[in-house]
């Protein structure tokens, strides 16, 4: 497992949600992701008697209320890895290890359907002697069980539970929410300059608009395309993942880091995937001390990308002056 994921919304964001994805420039709120998914939980509780609260807490949880890489590549909101047993669709990413295996749904429907299957498992089975409404029961059990080694992971299910009040749902109560605007749209955005390690780039202009995310994190855009974080003293991944909402293994890889590595404050970390080629500027001239790394944040370009371009390695360590180009060499 990670470690860590009103009426009816129009069709189009129940298509992004429900089959392929969404777009990686919109992201779903907790209370859309509730929205889409709550008729599904239930009936999966009636049908094999799991709370819809934990159904619902634990897709929120492991997939960043859809967000992640993995539900949007891999429909997987549940953070299920591949087993032996497992004959179907594989992606890997970051978690425990590099490039652990998780299995891949055709939809993400067959997700919520694998994820009450995997619970039937007999490792679960004292699970089911709980009443139907004990959700803290569930989520401590689902620990002790070995589905998450997050040490907090119940404490993180039953509050989302209750900011959400998804226990009614266990009851037989509907819940529901007006929508919130997306970020995307937001009516009123602020401008601001972007902050970091790293200046966003060298010249141009660099105003990015700014939104208030999970735990009052103030989530920017660099480019208008790509966004990020500024870490505050004290922040690891494993806070900004709680704070956000997301995974810590899947931010770190985002930001070609070890899940485990030290942040400074002000230090600018994407919440999404970095692309393949800068799209305000062609060429990098490197200060001193600078590393590979370093232009990779600043332009939001995939460390992996930059090393082939430039044919050096992922650690290197630039000269004074030294060009790096920032988009793949035309032959």
């Amino acid at each position: 497992m990670l470690k860590t994921a009103i009426l009816p919304l129009a069709l189009v964001m129940t298509t992004a949600l429900s089959a392929q994805g969404q777009p990686p420039e919109r992201r779903f709120t907790p209370e859309e992701y509730i929205q889409e998914w709550k008729e599904v939980a239930v009936k999966k509780m009636k049908e094999h008697g799991i709370p819809a609260s934990i159904t619902l807490a634990q897709g929120l949880l492991e997939s960043g209320n859809g967000n992640s890489e993995l539900a949007r590549e891999g429909n997987n909101h549940f953070g299920i890895k591949c087993t032996p047993d497992w004959t179907g669709g594989r992606t890997y990413h970051d978690d425990d290890k590099k490039d652990d295996c998780f299995r891949k749904y055709k939809d993400a429907a067959q997700s919520y359907e694998d994820h009450a299957k995997f619970l039937q498992k007999p490792r679960y089975a004292a699970l089911f002697e709980l009443k139907p409404t004990d959700y803290e029961g569930w989520a401590r059990g689902l620990k002790k069980a070995g589905y998450a080694t997050d040490p907090n992971y119940p404490t993180k299910l039953i509050a989302l539970i209750e900011r959400y009040e998804l226990h009614k749902l266990d009851k037989g109560i509907d819940v529901s929410y007006k929508p919130k605007p997306s970020t995307s749209t937001s009516t009123k955005p602020t401008t601001t300059k972007p902050s970091g390690r790293k200046p966003a780039r060298r010249g141009g202009d660099n105003d990015v608009i700014t939104w208030s995310a999970g735990a009052g994190r103030a989530v920017e855009s660099y480019e208008g395309r790509i966004k990020y974080v500024v870490t505050k003293e004290g922040d690891d991944f494993r806070k900004l993942a709680q704070d956000l909402e997301m995974t810590h293994g899947m931010l770190a890889r985002w930001n070609d880091m070890d899940k485990n590595a030290k942040l400074e404050a002000g230090q600018r970390i994407y919440i999404q995937p970095k692309r393949n080629a800068s799209k305000s500027a062609t060429e990098h001239v490197a200060g001193p001390g600078e590393t590979l790394w370093d232009v990779s944040q600043q332009y939001g370009v995939k460390l992996a990308k930059l090393a082939k371009y430039n044919g050096l390695g992922e650690d290197a360590t630039l000269s004074t002056g030294q060009r790096i180009v920032l988009r793949k060499p035309r032959k």
